[in-house]
């Protein structure tokens, strides 16, 4: 028989060992002390901060700013657990509008370090300077503003401080606390120093707005993240009207990388890492990305304060949304909205001139938002590759065959391209039977046409299937499956939504759910799989992303098979079609798989291969 454990009296904690406990849930390192430090100066309206450190923060923190400063009578109890002049009531916890909250940070970094306060306000005839350990509050010498300085972190809890890496990955961390608040800030200085020489720097930008937030963008993460990102807003007049606007900056699918580094997601200004705004995120990306890659983006988010709460964790990095679904359908359609737009506009604009006619192989065109279905002329034929181009697979429910995309005119000399007028270009020739390479204004475009078709018709696909309303059909024989006490709440309520998406899911006893109707598109599937994934999302997310992933993957298969093969000889009306078609298409850029359509090869880099200029 196993001896009971003696017993041990309930007693209170000393207020020392309480801030120790505190402090490792808010220091876990330097760098969250610096963190810490830079938040309570942008809430002092700085406009400058400058952050020195040695040893990688181990031995000096010092992080100066020039904010309304500290009074004297109130320095000590900055020092105090709780003490904040954020917030006074609940009310104000439900609705923060600032960095910092509560009251923590100080106490708890003062309880593992040797902490000094410098600060001076507006009125005041010199700065004060105020000693953690000692108490000790004497006369100092500063502008305007406060200055904090933390040394020999982690000397009254050494345990603590065999955890910590190098000083050079040390710094690291440091880095990029102070980088992510640089990136929400353009209108903030920052300066790193480490050991007497500058490591960071980044200037206050001298305007406002969008272009400031791109150009600190390019600052911070290098110029190579803007020229291959496109601006996002969400809703498109850019208001607050709905208490939520979603703006900044998504990589392009060419940019993604192998690991998640570049992914920055701001609420009212705060670096985050939430679930919610990373799964919209991945969703926007979902078939323009190739294999495992990640995105990069800068995502910021303006919400009323009162429908986020900030206060989940000490280290308020998480964060909780009211309504966690309206802002993954803000995210997801801002990017998405981003990524549409066919990146070949960018390489030129159409410039129609008298002088210059429009060339014979671009045929009359009626452009309705990314549709293209030019008129067929007197003498104008649809080729057989023209028909199966257009001609959805047969045998597939809720597809139907649809007008011809283009007609291609019989053979004829192409008229001499003006300069700008086609973003992709006139077609020259086709090689090897799989690419189309064609002449614009900046050089060659080189075009792999079986992906660039693929695209093509899954978004037309898409676009069919968008169109109609979503059809049920019953099951003979209902489907069954042993269910979480969480799916069956699922399916009780969200019968409505389940509903509109083409589902009846019914509770048969209290732990057994039974699929009586799937959507008619998916009625060849696995109802108990589809039935999971969609209970999965509705209790977390928008659960339509699940049945519309099902639906794109089959729509992706129907065009890849639906797309012109390789070795396919194509006139050059033809080839030229393909080129108008991928320039008014949405995320023609990829293929369905993530694979890039087209690349450009200027004369620059035509020149160099060739010497030329040497």
């Amino acid at each position: 028989m196993t001896a009971l454990p003696p017993r041990r009296p309930i007693r209170e904690l000393p207020d020392e060992l309480i801030s120790q406990i505190a402090a490792g849930e808010v220091v876990e390192r330097p760098a969250s002390v610096v963190r810490e430090l830079v938040d309570n100066a942008l809430d002092a309206g700085a406009t400058q901060i400058t952050v020195r450190l040695l040893g990688g923060g181990v031995r000096l923190i010092s992080v100066e700013d020039d904010g309304i400063g500290i009074p004297q009578g109130e320095l000590a109890q900055a020092l105090k657990r709780h003490a904040t002049s954020k917030i006074g009531s609940l009310a104000e916890l439900e609705a923060v509008g600032t960095m910092g909250f509560r009251g923590e940070a100080l106490a708890a970094i003062a309880s593992v370090a040797e902490v000094s306060l410098l600060s001076r306000t507006d009125d005041a005839a010199h700065a004060w300077l105020l000693q953690a350990l000692s108490g000790e509050l004497a006369p100092g010498a500063r502008q305007r503003g406060t200055t904090v300085e933390v040394r020999e972190l982690f000397y009254a809890t050494p345990a603590r401080r065999k955890f910590l890496k190098t000083d050079s990955t040390e710094l690291a961390h440091c880095i990029e606390a102070v980088r992510r608040h640089a990136l929400a800030r353009p209108g903030v200085g920052f300066a790193i120093w480490h050991e007497g020489k500058l490591v960071a720097q980044w200037r206050a930008a001298l305007f406002d707005g969008i272009e400031a937030t791109r150009a600190r963008l390019a600052d911070v993460l290098g110029g190579d993240f803007v020229a291959e990102a496109v601006p996002l807003q969400w809703p498109a007049d850019g208001s607050l009207a709905r208490g939520l606007r979603v703006w900044g900056f998504a990589g392009v699918p060419d940019a993604a990388r192998s690991r998640a580094d570049q992914q920055f997601a701001y609420v009212n200004g705060r670096f985050v890492r939430d679930k919610v705004i990373a799964h919209a995120a991945r969703a926007a990306y979902e078939d323009v990305l190739h294999g495992q890659r990640q995105p990069v983006y800068a995502l910021f988010i303006d919400i009323d304060p009162a429908r986020v709460d900030v206060n989940v964790h000490p280290t308020k990095i998480e964060v909780r949304f009211r309504d966690s679904r309206e802002v993954h359908h803000a995210v997801q359609q801002a990017v998405q909205g981003a990524l549409a737009v066919p990146r070949a506009g960018q390489l030129a604009t159409p410039v129609p001139t008298e002088a210059a006619p429009a060339p014979a192989w671009a045929p009359p065109v009626r452009q309705s938002g990314f549709s293209f279905t030019p008129e067929p002329e007197a003498g104008h034929r649809v080729s057989d590759v023209s028909a199966l181009w257009n001609a959805a697979p047969a045998g597939v429910p809720g597809t139907t065959a649809v007008a011809p995309a283009f007609t291609a005119a019989a053979p004829a000399p192409a008229a001499p391209l003006p300069e700008g007028d086609w973003p992709l270009g006139r077609a020259i020739a086709q090689l090897q039977g799989i690419y189309v390479l064609a002449e614009n204004a900046h050089g060659l475009v080189i075009v792999d046409m079986h992906a660039a078709h693929e695209r093509i018709v899954y978004e037309r696909l898409k676009r069919q299937l968008d169109a109609r309303a979503v059809q049920s059909q019953p099951l003979l024989i209902p489907a069954t499956f042993s269910a979480t006490p969480e799916e069956v709440a699922t399916a009780e309520s969200g019968g409505p939504t389940l509903a509109a998406l083409g589902l009846e899911v019914t509770p048969l006893s209290p732990r057994t759910l039974a699929v009586r109707a799937v959507p008619t598109t998916l009625a060849q599937g696995d109802p108990v799989a589809l039935a999971r994934s969609v209970l999965g999302e509705l209790a977390q997310h928008d659960a339509t992303q699940v049945l519309q992933r099902a639906e794109h993957e089959l729509l992706a298969t129907m065009a890849c098979h639906g797309a012109v093969r390789a070795n396919r000889r194509l006139t050059l009306d033809e080839m030229n079609a393909l080129l108008r078609q991928m320039e008014v298409t949405e995320r023609s850029d990829q293929c369905n798989h993530g694979r890039p359509t087209w690349r450009q090869l200027g004369l620059r880099e035509l020149d160099a291969l060739f010497l030329r200029g040497r």
